[in-house]
C-alpha cells in the first residue's frame, strides 16, 4: 500500500474499499475469526461468529400481542410471546461479540401497492373482516403497516441504534427486500433464526436463506407458533432434515462461554 496517503473508507466493513484520487485497496481486509464449537440436536457445529447474524422474524404487536390481529382474529398468542425472554438473554450476548442483530418484520406500504390479491386473502379471507392495512378495532392500527403500532416490535425487547432493520412483505423475507445484499455486504453467511410463526414467516425464509447458500440454524426457544403443535414438529424435523441445524439458545451461550473462558490468561 503506499505511504503518506489519507485514505478514505468506501463500503461497510468487509465489503469495504480504501480509496483516493488515484489509488484503490479493494482487498478487504478480513474481520478476525471468532470460532465456537455449538451444540446442535444432530451433531457439533464449529462456526465463526464474525460471519454470522441473528434475524429475529416477526416479534411484531399484531403477532404477539394480546391487543394486535392475531388476537384479534381469536388466536392465542400466548405461544408467541414465548421466546421474549429467551431472545432477552441472547441478544445482548450476541450484541457483545459484534453479531449484527437483524429485525425482519412485515412493514406494508400503506397503499398496499405491491401486495397481491392472494397474500391480502391471508388475512381477510372474507374481504369484510380486518386485514392488511384494515384498522384494529382495539386502537385504530392499522394491520401490519409500516410505521404503526401493530407493525412495531414488543416492547419487551430492546433495540438498539446499531441493529438492522428489514421490512419484507411475504412470509419470506428474501422476497423484494434487501436482506440478501445487506448480509452480503456484512459478510455474513451463518444465521441464527428466532421469533414467529416458526412454521409459516421463520420457516420461509430460512427454506430461502438455505437455497441462497446461508447456513441455517434455527433458535428453537426463541422460536415459536401459533399453529397446532404438529406444524411445530414438522418445523423442527424439516430443518434438521434439509435445511440446516437446530440449537436453543442455551446452546450458543454455553458454547460463547467456553470459547472466552478458553481466552482468559493463566492465572
Amino acid at each position: 500500500m503506499p505511504t503518506n496517503r489519507s485514505l478514505q473508507t468506501l463500503g461497510v466493513p468487509p465489503n469495504a474499499w480504501s480509496v483516493d484520487a488515484n489509488f484503490a485497496d479493494i482487498t478487504r481486509p478480513p474481520l478476525t475469526p471468532q470460532p465456537i464449537t455449538l451444540a446442535t440436536e444432530t451433531k457439533d457445529v464449529r462456526l465463526d461468529l464474525a460471519k454470522a447474524a441473528i434475524v429475529v422474524v416477526d416479534m411484531q404487536n399484531d403477532f404477539c400481542h394480546p391487543d394486535g390481529w392475531l388476537a384479534h382474529i381469536g388466536v392465542d398468542v400466548s405461544p408467541a410471546q414465548s421466546p421474549i425472554a429467551p431472545l432477552q438473554a441472547l441478544l445482548p450476548a450476541l450484541r457483545q461479540k459484534q453479531v449484527p442483530v437483524i429485525w425482519l418484520n412485515w412493514g406494508n406500504r400503506a397503499d398496499l401497492i405491491n401486495i397481491s390479491a392472494s397474500v391480502r386473502h391471508v388475512y381477510n379471507p372474507t374481504g369484510l373482516g380486518v386485514g392488511l392495512g384494515d384498522p384494529l378495532p382495539a386502537n385504530q392500527a392499522p394491520v401490519l403497516q409500516k410505521g404503526s403500532w401493530a407493525a412495531a416490535v414488543v416492547d419487551e425487547l430492546e433495540q438498539l441504534p446499531d441493529d438492522i432493520y428489514v421490512d419484507k412483505y411475504r412470509m419470506s423475507g428474501f422476497w423484494d427486500t434487501p436482506l440478501d445484499s445487506i448480509l452480503r455486504n456484512l459478510g455474513r453467511s451463518t444465521l441464527f433464526f428466532t421469533g414467529v410463526n416458526a412454521d409459516q414467516c421463520v420457516m420461509a425464509t430460512l427454506q430461502d436463506a438455505n437455497f441462497l447458500g446461508y447456513d441455517c440454524i434455527l433458535v428453537s426457544d426463541c422460536t415459536a407458533t401459533t399453529s397446532p403443535e404438529y406444524c411445530w414438529q414438522a418445523t423442527i424435523y424439516n430443518v434438521r432434515q434439509c435445511f440446516g441445524f437446530v440449537c436453543s439458545s442455551h446452546n450458543i451461550l454455553d458454547a460463547v462461554k467456553m470459547n472466552e473462558s478458553r481466552r482468559l490468561p493463566d492465572a
